[in-house]
């Protein structure tokens, strides 16, 4: 998909491969959060520990993006619809950047210590990981299609993650209320279920950017009923 037609066809591939790369870089980041989120609930410490090598592949992937949109902007000096994608790219990038530092934080801890999960515990948190893996998915689609209407139903599913979270914090402070030998491995369990929790609002930054780019409206600090108005008011709310 091209975003515009250029009368120098290097231009719009150059602009077509470098968003090619943030969803490679997405679906890396995907392949990073599942593979910790298994390791944690599976306790398998040997794939919690490839999880924390592996994350290095993600921050090269962020500085090989960054300098493409650098070289990008530079010799093309984008405009309008091709400069917010640039923006876009470039804080999306970071985004998915520390989405895959907070994988990384959960396959440590799955490698260290997660056998000392409680069974209870292991049950929240499968439910806020597969709801958290939903999102990032559903986010990366959103930007692969460039579709504001989604990102923003995206971004609505975050409610839920932070309840869910609220939820296993409050059933944590009793474990620790009962018994006192609880709270060193309690304390770890909420690291990853915060971290989980971090990973839905990176989502729903990416689905802010995703709506800026569309509707060339900066609708960060804004109302979920401002951010409808603006969608619904512009004409092409979706660039295929």
């Amino acid at each position: 998909m091209e975003i515009t037609q250029h009368t120098s066809h290097a231009y719009s591939h150059e602009l077509e491969v470098t968003r090619t790369h943030v969803l490679q870089m997405g679906g890396l980041v995907e392949e990073q959060l599942s593979n910790a989120v298994k390791a944690l609930l599976e306790k398998d410490s040997e794939l919690g520990a490839e999880v924390a090598r592996n994350d290095y592949k993600v921050n090269k992937l962020e500085v090989a993006i960054d300098e493409e949109c650098a070289r990008i902007i530079a010799r093309r000096q984008p405009a309008a619809i091709d400069l917010r994608l640039i923006l876009a790219i470039i804080k999306s990038i970071t985004d998915l950047e520390r989405i895959g530092d907070e994988a990384e934080k959960i396959g440590r801890y799955a490698a260290e210590a997660s056998e000392h999960l409680d069974a209870n515990l292991i049950l929240a948190l499968r439910h806020l990981c597969d709801h958290v893996i939903i999102m990032l998915r559903d986010t990366l689609d959103a930007f692969a299609r460039i579709d504001s209407e989604r990102a923003m139903q995206v971004a609505e599913t975050d409610l839920a993650i932070d309840r869910e979270f609220e939820a296993i914090y409050r059933q944590l402070i009793t474990l620790m209320m009962e018994d006192p030998r609880n709270i060193k491995h309690s304390l770890n369990v909420v690291w990853c279920a915060r971290a989980l929790e971090r990973i839905g609002d990176h989502c729903c930054n990416i689905c802010e950017y995703v709506i800026y780019l569309v509707n060339g409206k900066d609708i960060r600090h804004t109302s979920k009923e401002e951010i409808k108005a603006i969608i619904a008011n512009t004409p092409m709310r979706k660039l295929t």
